[in-house]
Protein backbone atom coordinates (compact mmCIF):
# COMPACT_ATOMS: atom_id res chain seq x y z
CA UNK A 1 0.00 0.00 0.00
CA UNK A 2 1.28 3.47 -1.16
CA UNK A 3 0.52 6.11 1.46
CA UNK A 4 0.02 9.26 -0.14
CA UNK A 5 -0.49 12.81 0.93
CA UNK A 6 -2.94 15.03 -1.96
CA UNK A 7 -3.55 18.71 -0.51
CA UNK A 8 -5.85 20.92 -2.10
CA UNK A 9 -7.77 17.46 -2.52
CA UNK A 10 -11.41 19.32 -2.08
CA UNK A 11 -10.65 21.39 -5.09
CA UNK A 12 -11.46 20.83 -8.85
CA UNK A 13 -8.20 19.46 -9.91
CA UNK A 14 -7.57 17.28 -6.33
CA UNK A 15 -10.96 16.02 -6.35
CA UNK A 16 -11.19 14.88 -9.91
CA UNK A 17 -7.70 13.12 -9.37
CA UNK A 18 -8.75 11.43 -6.37
CA UNK A 19 -12.16 10.10 -7.41
CA UNK A 20 -10.06 8.56 -10.11
CA UNK A 21 -7.02 7.00 -8.23
CA UNK A 22 -9.95 5.54 -5.59
CA UNK A 23 -11.68 3.95 -8.60
CA UNK A 24 -8.47 2.64 -10.33
CA UNK A 25 -6.10 1.73 -7.81
CA UNK A 26 -6.24 -0.40 -5.18
CA UNK A 27 -2.82 -0.16 -3.76
CA UNK A 28 -3.05 3.34 -2.86
CA UNK A 29 -4.16 4.82 0.56
CA UNK A 30 -4.88 9.05 0.23
CA UNK A 31 -4.62 11.62 2.70
CA UNK A 32 -6.32 14.55 1.75
CA UNK A 33 -5.65 17.47 3.42
CA UNK A 34 -7.62 20.54 2.62
CA UNK A 35 -8.22 23.89 4.18
CA UNK A 36 -11.40 24.21 2.60
CA UNK A 37 -11.06 27.72 1.38
CA UNK A 38 -13.33 29.39 -1.19
CA UNK A 39 -12.22 26.47 -4.07
CA UNK A 40 -12.49 23.25 -1.40
CA UNK A 41 -15.71 21.77 -1.40
CA UNK A 42 -16.20 18.61 -0.20
CA UNK A 43 -19.61 17.66 -2.10
CA UNK A 44 -16.38 17.15 -4.37
CA UNK A 45 -15.33 13.94 -3.04
CA UNK A 46 -18.97 11.95 -1.76
CA UNK A 47 -18.06 9.20 -4.09
CA UNK A 48 -15.29 9.14 -2.27
CA UNK A 49 -15.85 10.19 1.31
CA UNK A 50 -16.49 6.97 2.75
CA UNK A 51 -14.16 4.83 0.81
CA UNK A 52 -11.44 2.21 3.08
CA UNK A 53 -8.35 3.98 1.46
CA UNK A 54 -9.08 7.05 2.02
CA UNK A 55 -8.63 9.84 4.97
CA UNK A 56 -10.06 13.72 5.15
CA UNK A 57 -8.02 15.91 7.08
CA UNK A 58 -9.68 19.71 7.84
CA UNK A 59 -5.85 21.75 7.70
CA UNK A 60 -3.55 24.19 6.45
CA UNK A 61 -0.24 23.44 4.92
CA UNK A 62 1.46 26.65 6.32
CA UNK A 63 0.79 24.27 9.79
CA UNK A 64 4.41 22.10 10.20
CA UNK A 65 3.37 20.61 13.28
CA UNK A 66 -0.26 18.79 11.36
CA UNK A 67 2.25 18.27 7.87
CA UNK A 68 4.55 16.32 10.26
CA UNK A 69 2.25 14.40 12.20
CA UNK A 70 0.66 13.45 9.28
CA UNK A 71 3.71 12.19 7.49
CA UNK A 72 4.77 10.72 10.83
CA UNK A 73 1.44 8.58 11.28
CA UNK A 74 0.25 7.83 7.99
CA UNK A 75 4.03 6.85 6.82
CA UNK A 76 3.78 9.12 3.63
CA UNK A 77 6.20 8.21 1.11
CA UNK A 78 4.29 10.08 -1.93
CA UNK A 79 3.19 13.61 -2.04
CA UNK A 80 0.64 15.40 -4.38
CA UNK A 81 0.01 19.46 -4.02
CA UNK A 82 -2.62 21.08 -5.45
CA UNK A 83 -2.74 23.55 -2.48
CA UNK A 84 -2.71 26.85 -3.63
CA UNK A 85 -4.25 30.11 -4.10
CA UNK A 86 -4.20 30.77 -7.89
CA UNK A 87 -6.86 33.48 -8.65
CA UNK A 88 -4.99 36.71 -9.78
CA UNK A 89 -8.20 39.21 -9.21
CA UNK A 90 -7.61 37.71 -5.72
CA UNK A 91 -4.38 38.42 -5.53
CA UNK A 92 -4.40 42.01 -6.43
CA UNK A 93 -7.19 42.05 -3.73
CA UNK A 94 -4.72 40.82 -1.23
CA UNK A 95 -1.25 39.49 -1.56
CA UNK A 96 -0.46 37.84 1.71
CA UNK A 97 -2.23 35.06 1.48
CA UNK A 98 -0.59 33.66 -1.88
CA UNK A 99 2.62 34.23 -0.38
CA UNK A 100 1.77 32.51 2.71
CA UNK A 101 -0.11 29.33 1.09
CA UNK A 102 2.09 29.34 -1.94
CA UNK A 103 5.70 30.08 -0.70
CA UNK A 104 5.43 29.14 3.14
CA UNK A 105 2.53 26.38 2.96
CA UNK A 106 4.88 24.35 0.09
CA UNK A 107 8.16 25.00 1.88
CA UNK A 108 6.67 22.85 4.65
CA UNK A 109 5.36 20.57 2.81
CA UNK A 110 9.23 20.20 0.69
CA UNK A 111 11.35 20.35 4.41
CA UNK A 112 9.12 17.30 5.96
CA UNK A 113 9.20 15.85 3.03
CA UNK A 114 12.92 15.64 2.88
CA UNK A 115 12.91 14.69 6.42
CA UNK A 116 10.80 11.85 5.59
CA UNK A 117 12.78 10.88 2.85
CA UNK A 118 9.66 11.20 0.63
CA UNK A 119 9.93 8.95 -2.83
CA UNK A 120 8.19 11.32 -5.16
CA UNK A 121 6.91 14.80 -4.70
CA UNK A 122 4.39 16.24 -7.48
CA UNK A 123 4.00 20.20 -7.54
CA UNK A 124 0.82 20.79 -9.38
CA UNK A 125 -0.67 24.25 -10.49
CA UNK A 126 -3.03 26.22 -13.16
CA UNK A 127 -2.42 28.45 -16.04
CA UNK A 128 -2.95 31.29 -13.32
CA UNK A 129 0.42 29.99 -11.98
CA UNK A 130 2.58 28.28 -15.15
CA UNK A 131 1.04 30.86 -17.90
CA UNK A 132 -0.57 29.76 -20.37
CA UNK A 133 1.27 27.26 -22.69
Amino acid sequence: MKNILVTGGAGFIGSNFINHILKERDDYFIINLDKLTYAGNLENLVESENHKHYRFVKGDICNAELVNYLFEKYKIKHVINFAAESHVDRSILGSAIFYQTNVIGTNVLLETARRNEVEKFLQVSTDEVYGSL
